[in-house]
């Protein structure tokens, strides 16, 4: 279903299996589709597959499965025709992203012991950003930083963040899920927290979100605990506003927001009516379109829609493959940007 209002392009997803022989044949299937729903072109992997980008020239680059077997992960780039022609083997976990340089921040993890965090065996966040030529710029870890959360946190939230890891997630303690380098924003103007280049990223174990400074390698700033919960894919947007996917895993009932990080408010909502009618507990997102939209993927459902800034539904699509996974994340492009890879298809 399509109305006037929709931001016209071509969306991007892939069912995420647990394994790869989860998909059918043991193959995973990357689509993309038209306002329609009709499939314009696809890609296949024999691997669990999670997050996907389109590049400009027409090549897709995706991640496998957190859940891969560590000999089996990392990124892939492939041509039109599915042919494999880079790739970076790392233990990759949910995100990365491609800068205006080429250069890719990479979201990984570790388990290893972090005595600051609680005893034994944990499993902690690991940034790292490298060249196509494969080499490291920059590291961080996540561990090495829990006291900066706790400070940014402060109080209650703080001991909200002790707690959850506690009572919990003694072991995927953080469990991040973004790894967004912040553009230049008017976030930037008003407070150098947010300047570019600064890291945006996802704690869903903590129901926290937050900023690193690339340069100190500290957490500047962190929100979320009471309102959060279990969300997904925080976006800083041109305005300095921040957009994130509130799963609502305990709650049972997810919503779409638009946070001010500066007065740390929630400034829109969208939720079903009722509520209960949209929910993901995991995985999920929401993309800002070029016209005040929002695509929004409902993962767990395979479901996803687009919605204008007074909430009115203006595009739907469902999956046809039920019994498959559900979608980590889903992006819209533009017809103009989809023109390379037509080219090289021979559409």
């Amino acid at each position: 279903m399509a109305g006037a209002q929709v931001y016209e392009g071509y969306t991007l997803f892939c069912h995420t299996y647990e394994r790869p022989e989860d998909g059918e044949g043991g193959v995973a299937h990357m689509h993309l589709i038209d306002m329609d729903g009709k499939p314009l072109h696809e890609w296949t992997a024999r691997t669990a597959v999670q997050y996907l980008t389109l590049l400009p020239d027409g090549n897709l680059l995706y991640s496998t499965r957190d859940r891969s077997p560590i000999e089996k992960t990392g990124l892939r780039e492939v041509d039109p025709a599915g042919n494999v022609v880079w790739s970076y083997h790392c233990r990759i976990d949910h995100d990365y992203r491609v800068l205006d340089s080429g250069n890719l921040p990479i979201h990984c993890v570790m388990d290893k012991m972090a005595p600051a965090i609680g005893p034994e065996l944990k499993r902690c966040p690991y940034f790292i950003e490298v060249t196509r030529q494969k080499q490291v710029l920059w590291e961080w870890f996540g561990e090495q930083h829990f006291e900066d959360l706790r400070r940014c946190l402060g109080g209650e939230r703080s001991e909200y963040v002790l707690e959850r890891i506690r009572a919990d997630y003694p072991f995927d303690w953080a469990h991040n899920n973004t790894g967004q380098s912040l553009p230049d924003t008017a976030a930037a103007a008003r407070d150098q927290r947010f300047a570019p280049g600064n890291i945006l990223f996802s704690y869903r174990s903590l129901d926290t979100i937050g900023v690193i400074e690339r340069a100190t390698g500290e957490i500047v700033w962190a929100w979320g605990p009471g309102v959060l919960d279990g969300q997904h894919q925080p976006t800083l947007m041109p305005d300095g506003r921040i957009l994130v996917f509130d799963n609502g895993t305990r709650r049972r009932w997810s919503r779409v927001l638009i946070v001010d990080p500066l007065a740390e408010e929630v400034v829109w909502e969208y939720r079903a009516e009722p509520q209960e009618a949209f929910f993901s507990a995991y995985i999920s997102g929401a993309q800002l379109l070029p016209n005040g939209n929002l695509l929004v993927c409902e993962g767990g459902a395979g479901h996803l829609f687009e919605v204008t800034p007074d909430k009115q539904v203006v595009w739907d699509y469902r999956s046809p493959h039920p019994s498959q996974h559900g979608i980590y994340r889903a992006t819209r492009y533009s017809p103009e940007y989809v023109q390379p890879l037509l080219r090289r298809a021979g559409r």
